[in-house]
């Protein structure tokens, strides 16, 4: 099932907090990068995120949830309209995730 994208630019307005938030569509669904790391997505409407140490630790009780068939899971981040919390999530998840692969 593909996402919708009105509900890509609600989460993408949450996060208007936090500086650089992109996106690239991929096969009905929206990867989330921030300042050029992927830290997350859009999947079946749902939002979620890379396990991280920082995730965890803000969201302890968070259900675990396989973004497609034969991917690693990501955590659901459950309250996407609390935009303060939002905005700390992600600010917390870009220093624990690793630069972008230079491109040869």
């Amino acid at each position: 099932m593909a996402s919708a994208k009105e509900f890509l630019e609600y989460v993408l307005e949450q996060l208007s907090g936090v500086d650089v938030v992109t996106y690239k569509p991929m096969m009905g669904e929206f990867i989330l990068y921030v300042n050029g790391k992927i830290f997350g997505g859009i999947y079946d409407d749902r939002f979620l995120v890379k396990p991280v140490d920082a995730a965890k630790k803000l969201m302890p009780n968070a259900p675990s949830a396989f973004p497609y068939e034969g991917a690693k899971p990501m955590l659901v981040v459950e309250d996407v309209d609390d935009r303060a919390f939002l905005t700390e999530l992600v600010t917390a998840l870009e220093k624990e995730l690793p630069e972008p692969k230079k491109k040869k």
